[in-house]
């Protein structure tokens, strides 16, 4: 718990910067996260902080805006380089509240196709007043329908749900 109040304080600290640095900030966490050889010399006490620094702004430079290294290196010479990915995924809840925007997980019995991906999406925005950025799966055992998780709201609108409460109404004798 204690590396997620300081993932999320990095986060603030470089949210209060104004610019969105949403997606770089996503690259660097997933190419270290990609990369064992970044990982590992990011993580090296072998390798320097300020050798670190160097090797970010390399690779870095043309890709990222200067102060979004500099927060990088402030990173790194505090020793907190394997945060990356916490401040990403913490800095990106932040954007999400800034935006009023909402992740829903949206499981299906087969793939949709990108017109019924808009659909829901579209009807999920409309029913929760909220932007929503949809991840879709597929999972048969559902059997047909939607289920949505929304934070901790699950609404199970999926086929097998409804057959076994029709199950459980059968034996019950309601």
């Amino acid at each position: 718990m204690k590396s997620v109040t300081i993932a999320r304080n990095y986060a603030e600290a470089l949210f209060a910067a104004g610019a969105n640095y949403g997606d770089v900030l996503d690259a660097v966490a997933g190419a270290i996260q990609a990369d064992e050889r970044i990982a590992t010399a990011l993580q090296s006490p072998r390798v320097s902080k300020a050798v670190k620094g160097r090797i970010l702004e390399r690779a870095l430079k043309g890709e990222a805006p200067a102060e979004f290294v500099r927060f990088l290196q402030a990173v790194v010479r505090r020793g907190r380089q394997g945060l990356f990915a916490e401040i990403a995924q913490e800095y990106q809840s932040l954007l999400d509240t800034k935006l009023n925007r909402v992740h829903a997980g949206v499981t299906l019995s087969s793939e949709p196709d990108a017109k019924a991906q808009q659909q829901i999406v579209d009807r999920l925005t409309k029913a929760l007043g909220r932007e929503v950025r949809a991840h879709f799966r597929a999972d048969p055992r559902i059997l047909g329908g939607v289920v949505v998780r929304v934070g901790d709201r699950i609404l199970d609108g999926s086929v097998r749900r409804r057959l076994t409460a029709i199950q459980r109404r059968m034996l019950t004798g309601e």
